[in-house]
């Protein structure tokens, strides 16, 4: 959404989800999310972060098959050895 919001021209801030977590008081539902984001974005502290270009969540998303193949591979392993 952040890319599409940027290309209608809305200025869009994005919060790590690590730092709106302090501010959640109860359980988690949406009115609770919502009212945590909201306050957290009212911090003059709060650190937003950079929205990730097509690019990096390719190599993200390829990084991410990746470590699982290495990790299927391990296991793999593990079992012919076992």
């Amino acid at each position: 959404w952040y890319r599409t919001f940027m290309g209608m021209g809305i200025p869009t801030q994005l919060i790590s989800p690590q730092h709106v977590k302090p501010y959640v008081k109860s359980n988690k539902n949406d009115r609770n999310d919502a009212q945590a984001i909201a306050e957290a974005a009212s911090r003059a502290s709060m650190r937003f972060v950079q929205g990730k270009t097509v690019e990096q969540q390719d190599v993200q998303a390829l990084l991410k098959i990746r470590d699982r193949k290495v990790k299927s591979r391990t296991a793999l392993i593990n079992e012919i050895r076992g």
